[in-house]
């Protein structure tokens, strides 16, 4: 009995180390694909990419090597009054802290995936000044075993204001029918920030590639305070327009709020649509089988480096742990070259031994780190055509963490693969064939 209470003991001692050792991210906003908000269309137009009235990157940074601090000051103009002041950061080499004006905002614990933060209370009209202070080292670490001693880095970052009622997120499902047709479904996440119920309308616009439309309308949606919903509509699509590496056909959605009678929100994103399955192993691309040429890569190669392994007969990335860039993936959609997204978890450094102190994936004091990492991975990608299926970790072991994480990813109720290549066989792993 002893020999027990002290092995409980021991196990209870290690785990409370490691959940100290980890702290959970807060203060941040739910996962989103990138979405860059303009007042019209005409203001998108004239910013072309660039920096506009409602959206500025900030690049001038200065750093305190000695704190791994990062500083810079930022601009809040009157034109921002009564509207979100949103904070983008695209990825850091660490876990990291935001403070703006000396209070602290929020905390990440998973610096490859793009975080956002709702800064709105601890800004004010004129200068204002945000600080990113990257820990080091990273108390992340263990779960990063391609990380060799990083230097604290930063990118990807941007301030932008969105009205209080705004769209957070957007979603799309294909179905293929059996009459030359499929069903694309897109699903528009509008979020308020407001204390009182707020009405707005939404509208919406799908184009094809020749420039007509698929479909368009608006739908008027009221929201309580702090609330949240979702509009859907429906366009009927050819089966020859679907997206495809043979032909990665994509389409362009518009989308406008208006509140009272005025356009306040405006945003243009590509999308593609295809039916991912799979059944008996075998990947089915808009019902029909698929053989996947799988090549491991890096989210950093180029396009040319893309384009040549296209060439060479491969047709899907399976990505390496680490930051996905949206330039990465729209290459890929527009190239046609289908991905398995990684969620940022390797520790093979750690090896293959279960017991208390042995790999993190099943230890349940990182459970919560194995969950961020791979809900983050997912929505911060769901939305590109390209991508058919989703890696739960790599060289990780097993254990009740990645059993914990298939679980809660498959409660989805998503139609593409949720992979673990290294489970041997275990059940937390979608069976998908590939060469």
């Amino acid at each position: 009995m002893r020999t027990i209470l002290a092995t409980i003991a021991l196990f209870s001692l290690c785990g409370l180390q490691a959940q100290e050792a980890y702290q959970p991210s807060f203060g941040r906003e739910l996962p989103r694909g990138e979405l860059i908000a303009y007042p019209s269309a005409e203001a998108a137009e004239a910013a072309d990419g660039g920096d506009s009235r409602y959206f500025t990157r900030l690049t001038q940074w200065t750093f305190d090597e000695t704190a791994a601090r990062f500083t810079t000051n930022f601009t809040v103009p009157f034109a921002w009054a009564n509207r979100q002041v949103l904070l983008h950061v695209g990825q850091s080499s660490g876990d990291y802290e935001v403070w703006i004006n000396d209070r602290q905002a929020a905390y990440v614990a998973d610096g490859n995936s793009p975080a956002e933060f709702n800064i709105t209370k601890l800004t004010h009209e004129g200068r204002n000044q945000v600080e990113i202070r990257v820990i080091t080292p990273s108390p992340t670490a263990p779960l990063e075993s391609w990380r060799e001693n990083p230097e604290p880095t930063l990118g990807g970052i941007w301030l932008q204001s969105q009205p209080t009622m705004r769209i957070r997120d957007v979603e799309t499902r294909t179905r293929v029918g059996e009459n030359g047709y499929a069903t694309a479904e897109v699903a528009v996440v509008v979020k308020s920030d407001a204390l009182n119920p707020r009405t707005s309308r939404i509208h919406y616009q799908l184009i094809v590639p020749s420039g007509e439309d698929a479909a368009a309308g608006f739908k008027d949606l009221t929201l309580r305070m702090r609330g949240e919903d979702t509009i859907r509509f429906l366009a009927r699509i050819p089966a020859n327009m679907l997206w495809s590496p043979e032909l990665p056909t994509q389409y362009i959605l518009r989308l406008k709020t208006q509140y009272e009678g005025r356009y306040v929100e405006y945003e243009e994103l590509r999308l593609g649509f295809r039916q991912v399955e799979v059944r008996e192993g075998q990947l089915q691309l808009n019902g029909t089988p698929m053989t996947l040429r799988v090549r491991e890569v890096p989210a950093t190669i180029s396009e040319n480096e893309i384009a040549e392994l296209r060439e060479q007969g491969y047709n899907t990335f399976k990505l390496l742990p680490g930051p996905v860039s949206e330039d990465f993936l729209n290459a890929c959609d527009g190239q046609g070259i289908c991905v398995i997204a990684q969620a940022p978890i390797d520790t093979q450094r750690s090896g293959d031994s279960r017991r208390v102190g042995g790999n993190p994936s099943n230890d349940p004091a990182w459970k919560e780190a194995y969950l961020e990492r791979a809900w983050n991975s997912y929505h911060t990608t769901k939305r590109h055509p390209s991508v058919i299926a989703f890696s739960l970790a790599t060289r990780s072991a097993n254990g009740i963490n990645l059993y914990e994480t298939y679980l809660k990813m498959k409660r989805i109720d998503e139609p593409r693969p949720f992979i673990y290549p290294e489970a041997g066989g275990e059940w937390n792993s979608d069976r998908l064939l590939m060469e």
